[in-house]
C-alpha cells in the first residue's frame, strides 16, 4: 500500500510538479513500442474478418471437423443435399434430374475441398494471428507497463533518498546515517528490478522485430492455401463440365423459335426445320382451300399455344386441324423470328438487284443465280417452302391466295434487312421489290426446283404410330418397330400428347366446315391481266400422264401476271382454232434446258401460240381449273362434262376427264 502511494505521489510530481522522469528505453525501442500497437490493431481486425469468412463451425475441435465427416452446416453441403434430393424426385429420365444429380455430386466434392481449405487456413493462419494479436503483443505491452511501474518505484526511491541526504546534512538531525542507508538500499534494489525488466522487455521487442517475416508468412500461407483450394475446385469443375455438356447436347427437346436455322437442324438432325415441316404438312391436309390463308390473323392465344407446343416438339394435330389460320400464323412467326432471314441478309442486295430487272427472262436467270448461292440448309428449306406455296396457289379459286397475294403476306418474313429503313420506304419500295422476288419464284417453282418433293419427310403426321419427333434422346420410331418398342411407344403416348392425326380427322373437318366432298370443276377459267402484260395467248401446260395422253393437250388461257379467276367466258373462234391445232403427242418439256445460243431460262410451262402470238411464261394452272382440249366436234363450254369427286386427305392432281379422252 505504501508502494502504491509512493508511485502515485511520484507520478503526480512528474506530471504537475515537473519532477525528473527517467527514460529507460532507447529511441529504437520507443519506435518498436509504437509499432506494437499498430500491429496489434491490424492483426486483431484481420483475424476477426478472416474468421467471419470461414463457413464451418468456428472453434470446434479439429478432430471432430475432419474431412471424412464434413460439417453439416456448410452451405455447399446443404445445397448438395438439396440437389441430390431433387434429382431423386425428378428421376434420371429428365434432363433437369440428370443436371441436378451431377451438380449435387459436384457441390459435395467442392464442400469437401472447402472444409479442408478452412481447416488448413484455421491451423496455419487464423490461430497464429490470434496468438500474435491476443497473446504475444499483449504480453510485451504488459511487460512495458510493469517496467513503467518499476521506473516510478526507482524514481520515488531516488527522490526520497535525495531528500534524506539533504536533511542529513543539517546539524540538528539525529542519526542520519541509518535512514539514509536504508533509502539508498531501497533505491538500488528498485534500480536493479527496473534494469532486469528493461532488459527482458528489450529482448522481447527485438524478437518481435526479428519475427516480422514469420508474421508475414501467415498471409503468404493464406494465399497459397486459397490457390490450392481453387486449383482443386477448378479441376473438379473441369471434370464435370464435359458430362453436363454431353447430356445437354444429347437432349433433343430444344426450342426452335428464335434459334438459328443451322443450330436447330444440327441439334435435331433434320433437313427441314420441324416447325416448317409440321405446319406445311398439316396445312396440306386441312388448309389448302381455306380462304385467306396466311392473310387472316389467327387467335392470339391459340397461336401462342401452338408456338409453345412446336418449341417442345409436341404437337396435337387433331386440336389444330379445324384452325388452319393458327397453323399458318405459326409458320409465319417461325420465319419472322429467325435470327437470320431464310433468304439470308448477305444476299439481300443481290435479291433486290435481281428484282429490279425488267426483262422477265433475265430476271428469272438472275433469281436463279442468287438462289444457287444460298447455304445448303437455307436452300433446302426455301425449296421445301416454295414447293408448298406453289401447291397452295393451285387452289386460288377457293383460298383466294394467288402467287402475288402469297408473296405480299410471306415475302417480308423471308427476306429483310437488319438496318432501320424509313417506314414509308419499307411499306412501298422494299415491299414491292420483295414481292417481285417471291412471286416469280412461286410461279416458276418447277423451273427453279425441278422434280417432285415429299412434304411429310418424317412421317409423323397422319399416322397414329408416330409420336413426338424429338422424344428425349431417341429418334422417331419407325412403323416397322418390334413389339417391345411398340409397348414403349404406347407408354410414351400416355405421357404426352401425340403428334398424329386420326384417319377420319379430315372428313370430320370437312363436315364441320360444311364443304362435304370436293368437286373437280373442269370448266374454262379465264384470267384478267394487268397493264404490264395485257397480251392473250393459248398455252399448253406439260402433260401429267405422259406423251400422247389426252392430258397433254390441256390449253388454259392466261395472261402474263396471275390474277383472281373470273367467270367462265365463251370461247372465241380464234381460241377454238388455236386449241384445235395443238399437237396431241407432245413430250413433257417442263424441265428442258434452253437451246444453245439462247440466253434466257426455259419457260417453266412451255406455251404454244396461234398465228403470230408471242411466247410467254405462265404459272402452273390450278388443278381444279385445268381445261380439257376440245375436239372439233366438242360441245360448247356451257355444258361441261360431269365433275369428278375426291375425298382423300391431300387434294390429288386431277386425272384426265372423259371429254379429254374423247377429244383425243
Amino acid at each position: 500500500m505504501k508502494k502504491q502511494f509512493n508511485r502515485m505521489r511520484q507520478l503526480a510530481n512528474q506530471t504537475v510538479g515537473r519532477a525528473e522522469k527517467t527514460e529507460v528505453l532507447s529511441e529504437d525501442l520507443l519506435q518498436v513500442e509504437k509499432r506494437l500497437d499498430l500491429v496489434k490493431q491490424v492483426t486483431h481486425s484481420t483475424h476477426k474478418k478472416l474468421t467471419g469468412c470461414l463457413q464451418g463451425q468456428q472453434g470446434t475441435d479439429t478432430e471432430k471437423r475432419s474431412v471424412k465427416s464434413p460439417s453439416k452446416k456448410l452451405p455447399l453441403t446443404i445445397l448438395a443435399q438439396c440437389m441430390e434430393e431433387g434429382a431423386a424426385v425428378l428421376g434420371d429420365d429428365s434432363l433437369l434430374g440428370k443436371m441436378l444429380k451431377l451438380c449435387g455430386e459436384t457441390e459435395e466434392k467442392l464442400a469437401q475441398e472447402l472444409l479442408q481449405f478452412e481447416l488448413q487456413t484455421e491451423r496455419d493462419v487464423v490461430e497464429p494471428l490470434y496468438v500474435l494479436a491476443e497473446v504475444d503483443i499483449p504480453n510485451i505491452q504488459k511487460q512495458r507497463k510493469h517496467l513503467a511501474k518499476l521506473v516510478l518505484d526507482m524514481d520515488s526511491a531516488r527522490a526520497r533518498y535525495q531528500q534524506s541526504s539533504k536533511s542529513s546534512s543539517h546539524p540538528s538531525t539525529m542519526q542520519p546515517g541509518t535512514k539514509s542507508e536504508s533509502l539508498r538500499e531501497e533505491m538500488e534494489e528498485a534500480a536493479n528490478r527496473m534494469e532486469i525488466c528493461r532488459d527482458q522487455l528489450s529482448a522481447d521487442m527485438y524478437n518481435f522485430v526479428a519475427k516480422e517475416i514469420d508474421y508475414a508468412n501467415y498471409f503468404q500461407a493464406l494465399i497459397e492455401t486459397q490457390a490450392e483450394y481453387h486449383r482443386k475446385s477448378l479441376e473438379i469443375l473441369h471434370s464435370v463440365l464435359p458430362q453436363i455438356k454431353a447430356h445437354q447436347e444429347a437432349w433433343m427437346e430444344k426450342p426452335s423459335f428464335g434459334k438459328s436455322l443451322e443450330e436447330h437442324l444440327n441439334i435435331s438432325g433434320r433437313e427441314i426445320a420441324f416447325p416448317i415441316e409440321a405446319c406445311v404438312t398439316m396445312l396440306l391436309e386441312c388448309g389448302m382451300q381455306e380462304e385467306g390463308l396466311f392473310r387472316v390473323a389467327p387467335s392470339a392465344s391459340k397461336l401462342k399455344k401452338l408456338k409453345a407446343s412446336l418449341d417442345c416438339g409436341v404437337l396435337d394435330v387433331q386440336e389444330y386441324s379445324s384452325d388452319p389460320h393458327a397453323i399458318a400464323g405459326a409458320l409465319k412467326s417461325y420465319l419472322r423470328e429467325l435470327p437470320e432471314p431464310l433468304m439470308t441478309t448477305e444476299l439481300y442486295e443481290e435479291w433486290i438487284q435481281a428484282s429490279n430487272i425488267q426483262d422477265m427472262d433475265k430476271r428469272l436467270q438472275a433469281l436463279m443465280a442468287v438462289c444457287e448461292k444460298l447455304p445448303s440448309d437455307n436452300l433446302n428449306n426455301f425449296r421445301y417452302l416454295i414447293k408448298f406455296l406453289a401447291k397452295l396457289s393451285e387452289y386460288q379459286e377457293s383460298n383466294k391466295m394467288t402467287p402475288g397475294n402469297i408473296a405480299i403476306v410471306l415475302g417480308p418474313n423471308l427476306l429483310w434487312t437488319h438496318t432501320e429503313p424509313n417506314m414509308t420506304e419499307m411499306m412501298t419500295t422494299v415491299s414491292l421489290q420483295i414481292v417481285g422476288i417471291i412471286e416469280p419464284i412461286i410461279q416458276h417453282a418447277d423451273w427453279f426446283f425441278p422434280g417432285d418433293i415429299e412434304f411429310n419427310l418424317t412421317g409423323s403426321y397422319g399416322s397414329p404410330v408416330h409420336t413426338n419427333h424429338n422424344s428425349n434422346y431417341s429418334s422417331m420410331p419407325s412403323p416397322d418397330m418390334d413389339q417391345s418398342d411398340r409397348k414403349q411407344q404406347q407408354h410414351d403416348q400416355s405421357r404426352r400428347p401425340l403428334s398424329v392425326a386420326t384417319d377420319n380427322m379430315m372428313l370430320e373437318f370437312y363436315k364441320k366446315d360444311g364443304m362435304g366432298v370436293r368437286v373437280m370443276d373442269t370448266s374454262w377459267v379465264s384470267r384478267k391481266g394487268s397493264s404490264t402484260l395485257a397480251r392473250k395467248t393459248c398455252s399448253t401446260p406439260p402433260g401429267v400422264q405422259g406423251p400422247g395422253s389426252p392430258a397433254d393437250t390441256l390449253i388454259p388461257e392466261q395472261l402474263g401476271e396471275l390474277a383472281s379467276p373470273s367467270s367462265t367466258p365463251p370461247r372465241t373462234e380464234r381460241e377454238r382454232v388455236c386449241s384445235d391445232n395443238v399437237p396431241l403427242n407432245r413430250p413433257d418439256t417442263s424441265h428442258a434446258h434452253p437451246p444453245s445460243g439462247e440466253d434466257r431460262p426455259p419457260p417453266p410451262y412451255p406455251s404454244s401460240s396461234c398465228h403470230t402470238a408471242p411466247h410467254h411464261f405462265y404459272p402452273k394452272p390450278l388443278p381444279c381449273a385445268r381445261p380439257v382440249a376440245p375436239g372439233p366436234e366438242s360441245q360448247p363450254p356451257a355444258s361441261p362434262p360431269p365433275p369428278m369427286r375426291w375425298s382423300g386427305f391431300t387434294p390429288p392432281a386431277p386425272p384426265p376427264t372423259s371429254s379429254s379422252s374423247s377429244s383425243s
